[in-house]
Formats: C-alpha cells, sequence, structure tokens
C-alpha cells in the first residue's frame, strides 16, 4: 500500500484518483473486448481515458500498466501489448506518423490452464468461429504468410465456403467472417501494382504471428498430417 502511495504521489494524484483511473482502463478494455468480438484496442485510446482530466505525461504508461497487473492478478488475463506489424509490400517505404501513433495495441488473453477455461469459461457459442479462425489462418501459414485473395477463395470454396454466401448456416456472411480476422488482426490486407493490376494478397499479422498462436498452429497442422498422411504444401 505504501508503494502505491508513493508510486502515486510522484504524479502528484492520490491513490484514491489513481485506482479510479485503473478501474476506468480496465472497465473499457473489458467492454471493448467484449463489444467488439475481441479487436486489439488501440493504446491511443486507453491514453485518451486518462489524460482526460490529467495532463501529467508519464502518468498513462504507469496507470496502463497497473491495469495490466490487476487484470492478471484478479481477473486471471494477461493484457498482451502488440506491435502493429505492417504490410510486406510497406516494409520498404518510410513509416507514417499515422501507423507510428497506431503501433501499439492490447488483447486479453486467458492465463487459465486450457482444461479449466474450456470448461468454465469458453462459450461453445462461438466455438465455430474459433475453428474458422484457425483453419484461415493456417492455410495463409501454408502459403508462406501471404497469399492471394483468389488463391484464397479457391481454398474456402473447397471447404464449402462461397464469397457470394450471406447466410451460411453457421459463419452467416462469409466476406464478413473474413473481414472479421483482418479487423481482429489475425490477418491484414496488402494491394500490390503488378503488370497485370492491382492484386490484393491477405497476409499474417500480429495476431498470427504471436510466438503463442503460432505454436498451436503448427501443432494443428502437424496433427492433421499424421492422422491425414496428407501433403501440407499450398499452392
Amino acid at each position: 500500500m505504501a508503494n502505491s502511495r508513493e508510486d502515486s504521489s510522484q504524479f502528484d494524484i492520490s491513490l484514491e484518483e489513481k485506482d479510479k483511473l485503473v478501474a476506468e482502463v480496465i472497465r473499457y478494455v473489458l467492454f471493448k473486448t467484449h463489444q467488439n468480438s475481441g479487436c486489439p484496442i488501440k493504446r491511443d485510446e486507453l491514453t485518451q481515458i486518462i489524460t482526460k482530466n490529467y495532463r501529467q505525461r508519464a502518468l498513462p504508461a504507469f496507470v496502463i500498466h497497473a491495469a495490466r497487473e490487476k487484470l492478471s492478478t484478479i481477473f486471471g488475463y494477461e493484457m498482451k501489448e502488440l506491435q502493429r506489424s505492417r504490410p510486406s509490400s510497406a516494409n520498404q517505404g518510410r513509416a507514417s506518423q499515422q501507423s507510428i501513433a497506431d503501433a501499439k495495441s492490447y488483447v486479453i488473453i486467458s492465463q487459465l490452464p486450457a482444461d479449466v477455461y474450456k470448461k468454465y469459461v469458453e462459450d461453445v457459442n462461438t466455438a465455430h468461429l474459433t475453428g474458422f479462425t484457425f483453419v484461415i489462418v493456417s492455410i495463409v501459414y501454408l502459403a508462406g504468410g501471404k497469399i492471394a485473395e483468389d488463391g484464397l477463395w479457391h481454398h474456402m470454396r473447397r471447404m464449402g465456403l462461397y464469397e457470394n454466401e450471406a447466410n451460411h448456416p453457421v459463419l452467416g456472411n462469409i466476406k464478413q467472417a473474413l473481414e472479421a480476422l483482418v479487423q481482429q488482426r489475425y490477418l491484414q490486407k496488402d494491394k500490390v501494382n503488378g503488370h497485370e493490376g492491382n492484386t490484393l494478397f491477405y497476409e499474417l499479422a500480429e495476431r498470427a504471428l504471436d510466438e503463442t498462436i503460432n505454436k498451436k498452429i503448427k501443432e494443428y497442422i502437424s496433427q492433421i498430417v499424421k492422422n491425414d498422411g496428407a501433403s501440407t504444401d499450398v499452392e
């Protein structure tokens, strides 16, 4: 308690004010995660909550750090920081000020053991979305981390998922389901200019490149190959 008071006093705010800011950040993170189906929350959004009534420059970092600790110890969630990846075709150019400002974001990940999470937390009503995410990310992964839009739809059609389908019995609008993976930062779009015009590519984004998820994808693919004896090459 004494350390908390000393830490907050360096910003000339009371412990009560600090706790209130931390609670506001946690409430916002939990609400936005639920409202936006797990889409990453930009650091700027959290900073605006804190700087609305306070102007201390280092205060946002202090409050966000405290919120991350409390989410972990009390709620059992890791508030993971993501560094926004850029499409490979843009890596040769200079990053814009806007892209730098948008670079950091957060997602919350359960720290519960997998069996406990599945038994007490996992929503069976969204399990199909998790499966869809894993399959699509795996397709892009097997293509070398980047696949042309036509190529991706080719593989999706082989699974009975069509780009003009708006009422799939499980996934609903297929195009929207795919776009959700972009909003959630599992995938990102990259438009490349070529001799035959513009070609749209889907590329792995920061959440799919995360070490934990990447490991699960490799295990998932290995299991399929082991069971089916199929080739893992994607044309």
